[in-house]
């Protein structure tokens, strides 16, 4: 069966609208229509290693300050978690470590797969690695729980000098993580996936023909 691209059709990677060759503008959604974007790996990458590099200090700089008349507390997004389990909120606790280590680790992870397999050759099947992708893009927002968090204690939480809540340095980091990493999923051409799935058939083929070709010589000869 062939593909879309070797029928010379293109699909918009906006709307998935399949146009003829030529089209240079999507009709549906007047978005830019290109075959391939050959810049995309180096794109995802790019945004994937700012998205670590603030990472790395989200998660050591203070996310929450709290001060009162008395004393004066300061927690990272881990250290907080830890704090929130220990008073027996569980599962607010829960919540923010899959938002704040276990999601974006994933997604890190992830990326950084579909990349490879784009470059070296899958390891997996096609479908697998669509599918993925398509999770990583979903939930790329939902990492934005803490920052979340952190702007309502902030906004409710002024009574003057009583109490007093304010995000700390980690936030900032924490939040351009997010964003770095959710271009970076968005940089990803969907399409090369289905790219190096094809040209791995290929080769699988043209290797079992060898096989065959070469078997029947030694028969005959």
């Amino acid at each position: 069966m062939k593909t879309a691209k070797e029928m010379g059709l293109i699909g918009c990677k906006r709307c998935t609208r399949v146009s003829p060759p030529g089209t240079e503008v999507c009709p549906r959604c007047g978005g830019k229509v290109v075959s391939r974007d050959p810049m995309s790996l180096q794109k995802v990458m790019a945004w994937w290693i700012l998205g670590v590099a603030c990472y790395i200090p989200a998660n050591l700089y203070t996310m929450l300050e709290t001060k009162t008349l008395v004393s004066s507390d300061s927690s990272t997004i881990i250290g907080g978690a830890v704090d929130l389990a220990r008073h027996g909120a569980w599962g607010v606790a829960i919540i923010i470590l899959l938002a704040s280590a276990v999601i974006p680790v994933g997604k890190f992870v992830i990326i950084l797969g579909l990349v490879i397999g784009v470059q070296r050759g899958p390891q997996i099947s096609d479908g697998l690695r669509q599918k993925l992708y398509e999770v990583v893009e979903y939930i790329g927002r939902w990492s934005m729980v803490d920052v979340f968090v952190v702007a309502v204690l902030s906004a409710l939480v002024q009574l003057q000098t009583l109490v007093n809540i304010s995000p700390g340095r980690a936030s900032l980091f924490f939040a351009l993580s997010v964003i770095f990493t959710m271009i970076s999923a968005q940089s990803f051409d969907s399409r090369l996936i289905w790219d190096t799935g094809r040209a791995r058939d290929t080769a699988d083929r043209a290797s079992s023909d060898d096989e065959a070709t070469d078997t029947e010589k030694e028969r005959t000869a």
